[in-house]
């Protein structure tokens, strides 16, 4: 389950780790010199970094990790009561050393292979004997691929090595870069990847476009606190792009509506039977301990026992609460015994086993519906259920706090948003309150995918200057002490997993996670360790 190379990206490490070596020339056996010579082997080439990109039908090597990032903020506990947590119990519970990581390994070697392989091909694909066009595409879509590797790797790790070139066995002891000019290689490679992009038709479901690169641009900026820049790209994408909302919030996630109108870039999924293509989000955060008997139907084929990691907090409900946002609410979590939203008269009491639920909660956004269910022989592996990386609302978002900083209605862009899910307007706020109002939208509208935790360690709360994630984890923070003090009955009648989550959060040392000790191995000691680890 832990393989982390696949076929096309094997050959690519075995070659550059074998090039330095070898020089007789084999007749009949394909090499990095006599590979990249057609369209179709540049594009198989660059399909495979896409997938090693994505994954979805990967458990371990990103989803894991990228899950146990959910858990380490106030959205999501662990959940899984039942099961060993070692490899997530570390970040989330925030006892993380370089030598006990977790899955937290698993993304960042991941990630390096992929960033090898994306430099091989763009080095060999310059030179193909492929029409400028072609070439343009599959350049465009390796250097989106690298620059969201990076994007990952500096968020968690903060300065990593950076490299743009494909390496030898000679030169693989990289010191670390500091994260400003990782995040300036990331630009540069994505307004170069919008660039060989132009023209490339958008409607070609699981590709890379160039306003997927506008759009994590906007990201990437907004992240840095370049406001201009956040608000010129998310603009763009809005006003040029041809993308909109959906109507209804539940169809962003809806397992008949992949790569929908507001969707900028999705992780593929198929059911096909005879294929594992699947998607395994589903699985890995699916409700545990399910039974046909709590069906309408008491069939079997109704019955998807997932794996229960990354249950939603009561302290998210909540925060649905208190605006009286039921759509996003229900949309976004399942309560035990509650009807799955959209899926009420198949599932209209979903139970799953509180034993080894620390929540009593399940993640809609991951639930594959009743009809689907019935449709597949084999589910583990084939469940259809494409996962949003980037989306339209992810852009007003970013155009809001961009405006807020700069000049700009901010309170335009997070009413379009609250329209779609029947809220009332906001008005008459500003300065302080008005930030905290676009944090708030941003958690709720973007809930577990993949923002929260990159989300909490950059903005800063506008009162205190202290950054998010400080005045919510630690033994004073707002998170903690709900906990400690919560009478939810299912969080706190299943005590397995500990109550004061986020307590042991030390701001010195967490706002990263730390270097993986076997890579500064490797390294020799050239690549150094993230403060007080």
């Amino acid at each position: 389950m832990k393989k982390i190379i696949l076929s096309i990206l094997a050959f690519s490490m075995f070659a550059v780790s074998c090039e330095d070596f070898i020089e007789k020339e084999e007749r009949g056996t394909q090499t990095l010199d006599n590979y990249f010579q057609t369209a179709q082997e540049c594009e198989k080439y660059t399909n495979e970094l896409t997938q090693r990109l994505l994954l979805s039908k990967d458990w371990y090597t990103l989803l894991a990790p990228r899950i146990t990032n959910e858990m380490a903020t106030d959205d999501a506990w662990m959940g899984n009561t039942g099961q060993d947590n070692s490899a997530h119990r570390p970040c989330s519970q925030y006892i993380v050393t370089p030598d006990n990581m977790g899955d937290m390994n698993s993304i960042y070697t991941a990630h390096y292979y992929t960033i090898q392989s994306a430099n091989i091909g763009l080095e060999k694909m310059v030179n193909s004997p492929i029409t400028d066009a072609q070439k343009n595409q599959y350049m465009g879509e390796s250097l989106f691929v690298r620059a969201y590797c990076y994007y990952e790797l500096v968020n968690l790790f903060g300065a990593v090595p950076l490299y743009t070139k494909s390496l030898g066995t000679g030169d693989l002891k990289l010191q670390r870069s500091p994260a400003t000019e990782v995040y300036a290689q990331i630009e540069a490679d994505l307004k170069e990847s919008a660039a060989k992009l132009e023209g490339i038709p958008v409607a070609r479901n699981g590709r890379i476009n160039k306003w997927a690169a506008y759009a994590l641009l906007a990201r990437v900026t907004l992240f840095q606190e370049k406001w201009a820049d956040a608000k010129l790209y998310s603009n763009k994408v809005i006003t040029e792009g041809p993308y909109s909302l959906e109507e209804n919030f539940l169809d962003i996630w809806n397992v008949n509506n992949h790569n929908g109108k507001e969707s900028i870039l999705e992780a593929q999924s198929s059911s096909v039977q005879n294929e594992a293509l699947g998607s395994m989000l589903p699985t890995l955060s699916g409700a545990r301990g399910e039974d046909k008997k709590n069906f309408p139907s008491n069939d079997a084929k109704d019955v998807i026992d997932g794996w229960g990691w990354c249950m939603p907090t009561s302290d998210l409900e909540n925060a649905y609460l208190s605006e009286n946002d039921v759509i996003r609410r229900r949309s976004t979590i399942t309560k035990w015994g509650e009807a799955a939203y959209g899926d009420e008269v198949l599932n209209p009491t979903h139970k799953f086993s509180l034993n080894d639920n620390k929540s009593g909660r399940i993640c809609r956004k991951y639930y594959i519906p009743i009809a689907t269910r019935r449709t597949l022989d084999k589910k583990d592996g084939h469940l259809p259920l494409n996962v949003p990386l980037i989306r339209l609302a992810e852009m007003y978002l970013t155009r809001a706090e961009a405006s807020y900083h700069t000049s700009g209605d901010a309170l335009a862009d997070i009413n379009i948003i609250r329209d779609r899910v029947d809220l009332e307007p906001k008005t008459g706020i500003s300065g302080p309150t008005l930030l905290k109002q676009i944090y708030k939208e941003r958690r709720l509208e973007l809930a577990f995918e993949g923002l929260r935790l990159f989300d909490i360690r950059r903005e800063k709360d506008p009162t205190t200057g202290k950054r998010v994630i400080e005045t919510l984890m630690g033994p004073n923070g707002t998170f903690v002490k709900y906990n400690l003090s919560s009478t939810d009955p299912y969080e706190t009648t299943n005590t397995k997993e500990a109550q004061d989550k986020g307590i042991n959060f030390d701001p010195a040392k967490h706002l990263l996670w730390p270097i993986p000790q076997i890579e500064r191995d490797l390294s020799g000691g050239v690549i150094t360790q993230n403060p007080n680890y």
